[in-house]
């Protein structure tokens, strides 16, 4: 019987910390999109001040955002060059 109890404790740590993985990198995900698209509104808002001397402006909307939020600062230059060509 103590061989049993042993095992299923070990069981029970192994589904726990495999529960725990699971539920731990899609946060870390969410955390960095939720970073990367502040990061990226900051850049945009710079880029709206500085590109107002200019005549050049971006919008910040759900695809801006979310361009920056997966890429992060290459999704704002990838907002930019497309706002420059299109």
């Amino acid at each position: 019987m103590e061989n049993y109890s042993f095992l299923f404790y070990v069981f029970c740590f192994i589904v726990v910390i495999t529960i725990g993985k699971i539920f731990v990198m899609p946060i870390k995900k969410i955390i960095k999109l939720i970073i990367n698209s502040i990061l990226g509104i900051v850049l945009i808002n710079v880029i709206n001040i500085v590109g107002s001397n200019y005549g050049f402006h971006l919008g910040i909307n759900w695809w801006t955002v979310l361009a920056s939020g997966i890429l992060g600062i290459p999704g704002v230059v990838l907002v930019v060059v497309l706002k420059l060509f299109l």
